[in-house]
C-alpha cells in the first residue's frame, strides 16, 4: 500500500507513512490516559483505488487495561465516476473508526488487532477500509442524471440525440406489457 503526502499539519508523522503512529509513550501511561493525533493533508493516497484530497482528521488513543482504542473523525474529497453518464466528479467523504488494538491475544476483538511489538501503528489500512464502507455503491453525479443514449452514446445531460431510449430488445421486454 502506498500513501503520498503533500502537505501535513502533524509535525510528528514522518512524511512517507503519516499514519504509522508511535505509541509506545502511551502504552505505558496509566489507565485513563489519552492523546490526540491531528492530520491536515493536501493528498493523501491509501492504496491502489482510493486517493483523497483536503484530507484532514484526528485520532484519539486512550489507554484501557485491555489495550489502546482508537477513535478517528475524518473527512477528505475523491474522485467517482457517475455510473449512468462516466462522467467523473468529487464526491465528500466524512466517516469515523472505532477500534481496539489489545495487547494480549485474550484481548483482542473481532477484528483481531494487536499492539505490535514496535509499538508503531499502522493506520493506513484502517482509514482506507472505513473509507471505502462510505463511498456509494451507484455513485451519481446528480440524481437527475439523464445518463448515456443507448443507440450513440451521446451525454443526455448535455443534449438530447432523439433516439429512443426505450430497450424492446431486451428478452424482459414481454414482461413490461403484462403490468
Amino acid at each position: 500500500m502506498k500513501v503520498i503526502v503533500t502537505c501535513i499539519k502533524n509535525p510528528m508523522a514522518n512524511p512517507r507513512k503519516p499514519f504509522r503512529i508511535n505509541v509506545g509513550f502511551i502504552v505505558h501511561e496509566e489507565v485513563g490516559y489519552s492523546h490526540e493525533f491531528p492530520f491536515e493533508l493536501e493528498k493523501a493516497v491509501l492504496g491502489d483505488d482510493l486517493e483523497l484530497v483536503n484530507f484532514e482528521g484526528v485520532i484519539r488513543i486512550d489507554r484501557t487495561p485491555q489495550g489502546l482504542i482508537v477513535l478517528g473523525n475524518f473527512s477528505g474529497d475523491t474522485t467517482l465516476e457517475c455510473v449512468r453518464c462516466l462522467k467523473e466528479f468529487s464526491f465528500p467523504l466524512t466517516w469515523e473508526l472505532t477500534e481496539l488494538y489489545a495487547f494480549k491475544k485474550e484481548s483482542v476483538s473481532e477484528s483481531e488487532l494487536l499492539v505490535p511489538d514496535s509499538a508503531q501503528i499502522d493506520l493506513t489500512p484502517l482509514l482506507r477500509e472505513y473509507a471505502i464502507l462510505e463511498l456509494p455503491i451507484k455513485p451519481l453525479h446528480d440524481p437527475d442524471c439523464k445518463g448515456l443514449c443507448i443507440e450513440c452514446g451521446q451525454d443526455l445531460n448535455v443534449k438530447d440525440c432523439g433516439h429512443s431510449q426505450d430497450n424492446d430488445d431486451s428478452p424482459f421486454a414481454v414482461l413490461k406489457k403484462l403490468l
